[in-house]
């Protein structure tokens, strides 16, 4: 089986062998670049399984160039950045953006997270059960069981749960999820959805309190996780 190809677009040479050497142990292919033209030319020439996106460039911002690779690269982009600030992460996840992690980060996580994005991408869109640990998913007659037993969901509920599951490993902000679930006149009802995740996650989680597969991202919005504990 050929190993994913992951494109590094960051102009700081140690975070580029740092990462060039920790996914290379996990036999990844791995591609570099240092500024924003190089990166998007990288791309378009040898279109990568996943990109990981520094916002920091030295030509053009990141969030312009993500803006452009939405245009045509279909694949997970992971946004790396030293930014931390709420409104920053909020923009890049709306850009399209599916997931952002915040320098310095752990390696261990960031394995994860390309491993859930790629994993992810490789489902096949039309894949009529969806089976994640516990939790059995039949998009085509939109029954799901837990532990075999069938769970009652409202035609929101379901709606909610399959919008988070087609983005397996994608943070999707509040914002995002109340526009498509609801539409644009509650995009600023954050509350009206936290009803909703907590009914869904008593539903699901084998733990409300502790899930494992409706995460939140404190202030940004949420992400589904395939994995159990």
């Amino acid at each position: 089986m050929t190993e994913a190809t992951i494109l590094i677009i960051d102009d700081e040479p140690p975070i580029r062998r740092l990462l060039d050497i920790t996914l290379s142990a996990q036999h990844y292919r791995v591609l570099e670049t240092g500024s924003a033209r190089d990166g998007q030319i990288a791309a378009a020439m040898h279109p990568p399984d996943l990109i990981l996106l520094d916002l920091g460039l030295p030509d053009e911002d990141g969030q312009a160039l993500l803006l452009k690779l939405r245009e045509w690269y279909t694949k997970p982009i992971i946004v790396l950045s030293a930014r931390n600030a709420e409104d920053e992460i909020v923009r890049a996840l709306d850009h399209g953006a599916n997931d952002y992690l915040t320098k310095p980060f752990r390696t261990g996580e960031l394995l994860a997270r390309i491993r859930s994005a790629l994993r992810s991408a490789r489902q096949e869109e039309n894949t009529p059960v969806r089976q994640f640990g516990h939790l059995h998913i039949d998009l085509v007659s939109r029954q799901v069981r837990k532990h075999d037993e069938i769970v009652h969901l409202t035609a929101t509920e379901y709606a909610l749960l399959l919008l988070l599951i087609q983005n397996e490993g994608r943070v999707l902000t509040h914002q995002f999820i109340l526009n498509e679930i609801w539409g644009a006149p509650y995009s600023n009802q954050s509350q009206y959805l936290r009803v909703y995740i907590g009914q869904l996650r008593k539903k699901i989680e084998e733990n409300p309190n502790q899930p494992v597969h409706i995460l939140t991202a404190s202030g940004i919005g949420y992400r589904f996780s395939g994995n159990s504990l």
